[in-house]
């Protein structure tokens, strides 16, 4: 299944903002990752060295069946094709310095590797600001949300990137993570659970 492009939404959930001692933002946080961020299934994440902690976030991801110019937030469902889980991998510390320089994200988040994905299944109606999802590493849960708590509902956040980018077929949404993110070390197992969605996991090297 092609992908497009991979747009990623951050500070979505109260609780992560007050995690990392953020500000509220009255504004949607938007940044990007090439397509060479994926790793499917099946595949081992391959953690960058020397550069700090890498951080797991888990998302609910959804991928567009097209969209286009615009998009009314009542219409904005419309277009989602598939929902699966992934996680948006970040180098914590150097975020940090980034946002204190007031610097774009991408050396932090868009590394190769930076987007483990989840097999993808078929959106049908399910009602997308309801589903629970959970992060385990090493059979311990770390992170437990419920997209209900989203800031910016997937409805709104197709809304909001469609007034800048003609969204199209295989453009895809990490939708923002909840509280609880982490690191994670070479040989870990690192787990993504829904019951709406399944399980997929991945390990670490």
């Amino acid at each position: 299944m092609n992908i497009n492009r991979i747009f990623c939404i951050g500070r979505n959930y109260a609780e992560h903002v007050k995690e990392l001692g953020n500000e509220p933002d009255a504004s949607c946080v938007v940044f990007m990752k090439p397509p060479s961020c994926v790793v499917p299934v099946g595949r081992p994440i391959v953690l960058p060295r020397g550069r700090g902690p890498v951080h797991h976030e888990a998302e609910l991801v959804v991928r567009l069946s097209g969209g286009g110019a615009d998009v009314a937030p009542e219409q904005a469902l419309r277009h989602v094709g598939h929902l699966t889980l992934g996680l948006d991998l970040t180098l914590r510390e150097l975020q940090n310095e980034l946002k204190k320089k007031g610097a774009p994200w991408e050396l932090c988040k868009a590394f190769d590797g930076s987007a483990p994905l989840g097999d993808w299944v078929r959106y049908e109606g399910q009602d997308v600001q309801a589903l629970e999802f959970s992060c385990t590493v090493g059979g311990t849960l770390r992170q437990r949300g419920n997209t209900r708590d989203m800031l910016f509902p997937v409805a709104r956040q197709i809304h909001i990137l469609s007034k800048t980018w003609r969204l199209a077929d295989g453009d895809l949404i990490y939708t923002g993570t909840p509280a609880g993110v982490g690191p994670l070390l070479p040989g870990d197992r690192v787990a993504l659970e829904s019951a709406a969605i399944g399980r997929f996991e991945w390990t670490c090297e």
